[in-house]
């Protein structure tokens, strides 16, 4: 047995960082079965519960700490696996089975061990394979609360979270109920949790109401994201400190433009007003256009209370009929919102741009506007159609400029998704009664086609080095090449409609092409969001690879610095390299920025889910009260259970469940997007529109069922 043990020892030691299965060292030792592959088993046992050997899942040993550790932020998905994004430089994703969890969450921060040894593992729907590994701790608690639906058992309470990734119910002590009742939407704080194999335990903190009510459905959204609804005393407090006036002084250290014609445009019903646009058009027919930002750095520090609350934040969220902002409203609001006839501290950028749409010279400068009129998109588009009203003369100059723009971004590389969004008529118990589509206004473009230039100068200001003085580290708004793959999925999705997408390498001209050709088609919104979640997301990055949708080598955040934290930074930066920093402050810079970019990409994209997710809720609000009615629609998605119909103007999703196609049993055919009829061989394919009756409606789990209506 010694000379066993030592040969097992050595191919062990030779062979670090693995673990291996009974069989793999038999194999590999020579070792068959009978007597000596028993003996052998027996003592891989002896020596693993002597800690001799580490023994890891599915009876794999190894040498004692041999297994590879990594740390990442797990994601875990409604069927129980997880997916582990390390923190190591190239990235990695590492597969964790539901069964090798331990007490891990969706959105912990956890130590993993890769599985030597193991198969790559391929989840279902997608090509790649990822390296096993399983849970070995837990070093942080990516949310320390948890919403969801109180339920009560005969003998104890537990809550069903709402986030179907949180695939373990929460036992409720009837001393931590506070006045929570059965059937309540409550938020629960979780007590440290030890055992896998017991469920966690928390307390309630908070009632949010009856779950199922819309309302109370709304706020859970902000609790779920751990969305922070009320400003720290401290920060309020700062804020109000700050001064409504002016100082002269301030003004004579800035470029005077008050009397320069300006104005904002905004939607309806915006209550902060960031940016302004002036145009003036020169007598060698060039255009001087400004962009004005409302100056936030100059009341937000570095480093104060206002700051470091901002950057908690990290943008505004808006959800449907609620603004969670970045900023207290004293600033968003007031001393930093480009009223109409009120002196505001601003940032502008003046550009000098040919009639070809090229910029040929630049101007960035502190300064002090009055913005002449508060326009909405529907008073300018009128101005537009009709050729009157305030300020006409120079809206039809900015429109002719906003064409040439986007005409030359387009033809540079640039893609213009069609991205269509709704708005909510409310009745006056705040219930929805209509479902509006907004259209893409002129105006629109107009004001879009100005704040990206703005952002692009502002980038190519910094990241072009200029007179020698070298990189400055600085915030860029980056998005990388989209996946081959992925372009090639969309080339066969879009082949269901009848549309063609020729994919020779990475080419943004095909995929904007495909857009231009599905304008005003029945499945245009369905293909143009498709065609976005088939491209990289855009995120911040000190790194500047360009911005691949916008065709633009240098892009920047700079335009709204009341609600998006990245701007804030990127105007304190732009005003210190004006002034001239040290080497010592560009060191310093370049250490913390990267952390900016991180929080910053992660609060956005936290930001997106909830304003879906209270979308979501008022989408299923509305169909409550349209149980029964018949609507046309489109048939968005097909899966083997069921048919995804995307209704027509409202935009709205729901499912046609396999088990409510009584007619037939029907095959899924994956290949060709469709569900076959077996026995009539009737046919529903992905594109196809259709008729379908509200069946069943569930407000709390968001979800919407359609039957189909035969045509009669």
């Amino acid at each position: 047995m010694e000379k066993l043990k030592q040969r097992v020892l050595r191919f062990l030691r030779e062979n670090p960082g693995q673990l291996f299965k009974t069989k793999e060292i038999a194999l590999k030792l020579e070792i068959r079965d009978g007597p000596e592959y028993h003996a052998l088993q027996s003592l891989l046992r002896e020596l693993a519960d002597g800690h001799q050997l580490e023994r890891g899942k599915k009876q794999r040993y190894g040498t004692v700490g041999s297994r590879s550790t990594v740390v990442g932020r797990i994601h875990i998905n409604r069927y129980g696996y997880g997916i582990v994004e390390t923190e190591e430089p190239e990235k990695r994703e590492i597969y964790v089975g539901s069964s090798s969890l331990k007490t891990a969450l969706d959105r912990d921060l956890v130590a993993v061990s890769l599985l030597a040894g193991s198969s790559p593992v391929r989840v279902r729907g997608e090509k790649d394979r990822r390296p096993e590994g399983e849970v070995t701790e837990v070093l942080e608690r990516g949310r320390s609360t948890i919403v969801g639906r109180l339920e009560r058992s005969k003998n104890f309470y537990f809550v069903i979270p709402d986030d179907r990734n949180i695939t373990r119910d929460i036992y409720i002590s009837r001393e931590s109920l506070i006045n929570a009742r059965h059937g309540d939407k409550v938020v629960v704080a979780l007590e440290p949790w030890e055992s896998e194999h017991l469920n966690p335990e928390g307390r309630v903190v908070e009632v949010l109401g009856q779950a199922g009510i819309a309302r109370t459905e709304v706020l859970s959204v902000a609790r779920a994201f751990n969305l922070p609804t009320h400003f720290p005393q401290e920060v309020l407090h700062e804020a109000k400190r700050i001064s409504s006036a002016i100082p002269a002084a301030e003004c004579r250290r800035r470029l005077d433009l008050r009397d320069l014609v300006c104005f904002t445009v905004d939607p309806e019903d915006a209550k902060d007003f960031d940016d302004a646009v002036s145009l003036t058009v020169l007598s060698d027919g060039n255009y001087r256009l400004g962009v004005h930002i409302a100056d936030v750095g100059h009341y937000v520090k570095e480093g104060n209370a206002l700051d470091r609350e901002a950057l908690k934040r990290g943008t505004s969220v808006y959800l449907v009929n609620e603004v969670i902002p970045m900023l207290p409203e004293k600033l968003s609001n007031e001393v930093c919102s480009l009223k109409p006839h009120e002196d505001r501290l601003t940032y502008s950028v003046f550009m000098t741009v040919t009639p070809e749409g090229t910029v040929k010279d630049h101007e960035i400068e502190k300064s002090v506007i009055n913005s002449k009129r508060r326009f909405t998109y529907e008073e300018v588009q009128r101005s537009l159609d009709t050729g009157k009203g305030e300020h006409a003369d120079v809206l039809r100059g900015m429109r002719t400029l906003s064409r040439i723009l986007l005409e030359k971004r387009l033809r540079e590389g640039g893609i213009d998704f069609e991205t269509v969004e709704t708005k909510f008529r409310f009745d006056a118990d705040g219930y929805p009664l209509e479902i509006i589509k907004k259209v893409r206004l002129d105006s629109h473009r107009l004001v879009e086609e100005f704040m990206l230039l703005a952002n692009q100068t502002v980038a190519k200001h910094i990241g072009v080095a200029r007179h020698g003085d070298g990189r400055k580290p600085f915030i860029y708004r980056i998005h990388d090449l989209p996946d081959p793959d992925r372009l090639r999925d969309l080339s066969n999705f879009v082949a269901k409609f009848g549309y063609k997408l020729h994919i020779n390498g990475v080419n943004a001209k095909a995929i904007e092409r495909l857009i231009e050709s599905v304008k005003g088609a029945p499945e245009e919104y369905v293909i143009n969001e498709v065609a976005i979640r088939s491209m990289a997301k855009a995120v911040y990055s000190e790194k500047n690879i360009g911005h691949f949708g916008l065709g633009f080598n240098y892009y920047t955040h700079f335009t709204s610095p009341i609600r998006r934290y990245p701007d804030l930074v990127v105007h304190r930066l732009l005003h210190e390299y004006s002034a001239g920093v040290s080497n010592e402050r560009k060191s310093q810079l370049s250490k913390r920025l990267p952390s900016i970019c991180l929080q910053s990409s992660e609060m956005e994209r936290r930001a997106v889910e909830a304003e879906r997710e209270s979308v979501k809720v008022k989408q299923v609000e509305y169909m409550a009260r349209h149980l029964g009615d018949e609507l046309e629609g489109i048939i968005s998605g097909v899966t083997n259970f069921g048919l995804f119909v995307e209704l027509n103007d409202l935009l709205i999703e729901g499912l046609v469940r396999m088990r409510d196609l009584g007619d037939d049993y029907y095959l899924y055919d994956e290949k060709n997007y469709s569900l076959i009829g077996r026995r009539t061989r009737k046919r529903y394919r992905l594109g196809d529109k259709i008729t379908v009756q509200v069946m069943r409606v569930d407000i709390e789990d968001r979800e919407i069922d359609f039957r189909i209506v035969e045509n009669r």
